[in-house]
């Protein structure tokens, strides 16, 4: 919240009665949850009821939580022995007085307000326009897809005094709610992305539909949206005076124009201004979808003030957002469309967009299932057949009760199944060859099943990851500690670049005692995918301690001010959690030090809830022998910290020093438990026993294309590469994009083509690296290594002065990791 309000400010401005007030504590937090509620006393909990819980039967276990502030319904019973101490607000209606307080929390906020509805495409345009304004501003965005009546208000809330933007999205189900939403958020800049049949059955009319979405509009400054969306472009020009509309195209006449080039994976986008000053950006998608929702975001950010180039600075580290649209490989050479999270018209019709934008294939095929929430099932199934028609599809697959509706319209072969199981049951491999396969349809089909059916092993840019090699190593290093040692195992940063879950899950089955994770999503991930070991987070903050109770993971806890919040946390919740001691012996990072100790003694006494399951401490320098007596002086220094805390327990928390580099070098020191972190991932960092590790992961690609070169010819950017002699060159699919580091330039770093090494001649692209391959039998499609065996990170890692470390975690998400046991 942007400003704390007493309970009377808030009275007055829900037009609430007070029934009961004891106390004048501000309010800084608004809940309607009761699981999630960090500091109760400044907690005013809004007792919503939903469908499925009505918030006022929390009241009274949020009450023994610390929660004195209340907001209820009108003729709800209230607790005769919690009026005494606490502040009771009564209304007529709970939704709009979350609304009211939203709207005055949104009055106060003086930076612009960017407002996004439409049918699709709102998230992402809100997360890639909060990381490109990010550049300039502090941004605050709705978190997910809060664009409800309760969401929104709850976004607003999220705005804190420091920001300078706020990006909020809008949607609606049906008449009268945007002119809810517009009260509260009353954007200075609207964005409306498109319009489609989501959540069409609440209205009478797509038009109507259309008219309502605008109503977030009415006091904006400038509204942006697309030309082509010719009925966007009616409404808005029919309703709104020209000087607030801001339109863009592909072609002129428009006040952006923004053309496209596509090249493999990658697009150029040419931007002509009003002033006819032109500007080329570089983004990295090649879809449909994905080209309309980033050039939303380049106007956005022009009418916030951006210049070009600091905007394509942005466009270059966007972080993913899960996009709708892949293509995979597939059985039998067939091409897979993976879109299996859409369910409307709009969303159909940019899928088959993309669909046509592939190479050809020997037929079209699409898997559909029933469009729910669509408003008339007959008229929509006659515009699919008639989009299917259009988009000569050869084999139709239907999935559901209504699909067959299809068959009104469409004219091409079809087959029906009433459910996603029936569809499995009856794929066959025979069935499909050189096909091209739209796989389309809601979440609740789970047609992630039908995918994995058709797909086949991922090629091209791959990082392999053997996990019987991962096996060797782990079994290496408990060969190296006694039996009783326990083994915690590091699997933070995507597990080294590995992926996470994958590699826990067989940690799991090589029953590890511990995994350690660096933030608490890490954590939540790895138990959402079904891992039950216990998992430290190293880097816990205060926003994520309902995620720790939930998930049962264990935060490690390094300073008094930390300790006291997590403590009360616990305490006010009634609950036990355990947690880990970081101390500071040298690193001086992060931990408690040596003065800070019988002040933690203190603190574990008040706060009992707390339980101290290890204490532990980071070695500065124990892979360098240099640093052998620091390394001596820490591990003495914290055997003394320990005892002097345990004593005063009344039992025995585990101690923990050595990592993969000292459980090798100071064996004596193992205590109860070790951290293997890199030495898992095949990298032996001081060099005694690396011919005992295997390396895990083989990052490899193809050659895209092979050139004669003459001597003398300089080959990639700013001419850096030169032919010393005739000879020839490859091009490989794999840049720093990719997580190829720039650094391996000009001969600096090199790959493997069938055992030999072939040097990086030229500057290290974004996508693509040359490579000098004369006297090298090589063509076009070849497997080149990129690192693996024959090739070891810690080689790789020298030449460019850097560590192991920072090679393995920097392989882009767009990388595919594949497992596998030989």
């Amino acid at each position: 919240m942007i400003q704390s309000l007493t309970t009377h400010q808030i009275s007055g401005l829900v037009d609430g009665e007070v029934i009961s007030q004891s106390g004048q504590g501000l309010v800084a937090w608004i809940s309607i949850d009761s699981r999630n509620i960090l500091e109760p006393s400044k907690t005013l909990f809004v007792a919503l009821k939903g469908a499925k819980f009505d918030g006022h039967d929390f009241i009274k276990s949020v009450h023994e939580e610390g929660v004195r502030s209340f907001l209820i319904q009108k003729g709800s019973t209230v607790l005769d022995n919690l009026t005494t101490d606490s502040t009771f607000i009564v209304v007529d209606n709970l939704h709009e007085a979350l609304q009211k307080l939203a709207a005055y929390e949104r009055s106060l906020f003086s930076g612009p307000l960017v407002g996004i509805t439409g049918s699709n495409g709102k998230t992402i345009v809100k997360e890639w326009l909060g990381q490109v304004l990010g550049q300039k501003y502090a941004v605050a965005k709705s978190p997910k897809s809060y664009n409800s009546q309760v969401g929104v208000p709850l976004s607003v809330f999220g705005i804190e005094q420091n920001h300078q933007v706020a990006i909020m999205e809008a949607g609606i189900s049906k008449p009268r709610e945007m002119m809810k939403l517009e009260a509260i958020l009353k954007p200075e800049i609207g964005i409306f992305t498109n319009i489609g049949t989501a959540h069409e059955e609440g209205f009478e009319s797509q038009n109507q539909k259309l008219a309502e979405k605008a109503i977030l509009f009415e006091n904006s400054k400038l509204i942006i949206y697309r030309k082509e969306h010719s009925k966007i472009h009616d409404l808005l020009t029919s309703k709104y005076d020209s000087n607030r509309l801001i339109s863009w195209s592909d072609t002129a006449g428009a006040d952006y124009t923004l053309s496209i080039k596509k090249e493999s994976d990658r697009s150029k986008i040419l931007l002509m201004k009003p002033d006819l000053s032109v500007f080329t950006f570089s983004v990295p998608f090649a879809d449909q979808a994905s080209l309309e929702n980033i050039r939303h975001v380049i106007v956005a950010s022009l009418s916030l003030g951006l210049d070009e180039a600091l905007i394509q600075e942005g466009l270059n580290h966007l972080k993913a957002v899960e996009m709708r649209l892949t293509l995979k490989p597939g059985i039998n050479d067939c091409l897979i469309i993976d879109d299996t999270y859409n369910n409307d018209l709009a969303g159909l019709r940019l899928a088959l967009d993309f669909m046509a934008a592939q190479r050809p294939k020997r037929r079209k095929v699409i898997v559909l299932s029933d469009m729910l929430q669509v408003g008339n099932t007959e008229i929509v199934y006659t515009e699919v057949g008639e989009l299917l028609n259009f988009h000569q599809i050869d084999f139709f697959i239907g999935v559901g009760e209504k699909i067959k509706l299809v068959t009104n319209s469409y004219q091409g072969k079809s087959v029906f199944f009433p459910n996603t199981e029936a569809l499995i049951s009856h794929i066959s491999q025979e069935d499909f060859e050189n096909d091209l396969i739209l796989v389309t349809g809601a979440r609740k089909f789970g047609f992630e099943a039908v995918v994995n059916r058709l797909q086949q092993r991922i090629h091209g840019t791959t990082l392999e990851i053997n996990l019987n090699a991962l096996t060797h190593n782990y079994n290496f290093y408990k060969t190296q500690i006694l039996p009783n040692t326990k083994v915690m195992v590091m699997v933070k940063a995507f597990a080294y670049g590995g992926g996470a879950a994958e590699i826990a899950n067989h940690l799991q089955q090589l029953r590890a005692d511990y995994l350690a994770v660096a933030y608490t999503d890490e954590g939540v991930a790895l138990r959402e995918e079904g891992i039950r070991l216990p998992i430290m987070v190293l880097n816990p903050v205060q926003e994520s301690f309902i995620h720790l109770e939930k998930f049962d993971l264990e935060p490690v806890v390094y300073s008094p001010d930390f300790f006291r919040q997590l403590g009360k946390f616990c305490q006010n919740r009634n609950i036990s959690m355990k947690v880990h001691l970081d101390m500071d012996t040298g690193m001086h990072r992060l931990g408690f030090e040596q003065e800070h100790v019988q002040e933690l003694i203190s603190m574990i006494k008040s706060y009992p809830q707390l339980i101290i399951e290890s204490i532990y401490t980071h070695l500065v320098g124990a892979d360098e022998e240099i640093h052998r007596d620091f390394s001596l002086a820490q591990l003495r220094s914290f055997v003394e910290m320990c005892d002097t805390i345990s004593g005063t327990l009344d039992y025995k928390p585990m101690r923990h020093a050595l990592n993969s580099a000292g459980i090798i070098q100071f064996p004596e020191y193992q205590m109860d438990m070790v951290r293997l972190g890199i030495g898992l991932y095949g990298v032996e960092v001081s060099g005694k026993f690396e011919t005992h590790l295997k390396p895990i992961s083989t990052l490899k690609t193809t050659i895209s294309q092979i050139k004669s070169i003459p001597q003398g010819q300089t080959i990639g950017y700013s001419r850096k590469g030169k032919m010393d002699e005739d000879g020839k060159i490859a091009t490989i699919a794999l840049g720093y994009a990719d997580g190829y580091d720039r650094r391996f330039s000009n001969g600096k770093g090199f790959v493997l083509i069938d055992g030999k090494k072939a040097p990086v001649i030229g500057n290290v692209c974004m996508d693509m690296t040359m490579i000098n391959i004369t006297g090298i039998e090589a063509n076009e499609g070849d497997e080149v290594i990129i690192y693996g065996p024959g090739i070891s990170l810690k080689e790789l890692s020298e030449r460019i002065g850097t560590i192991p470390y920072e090679l393995l975690t920097n392989i882009s998400s767009r990388v595919k990791r594949v497992y596998y046991l030989d």
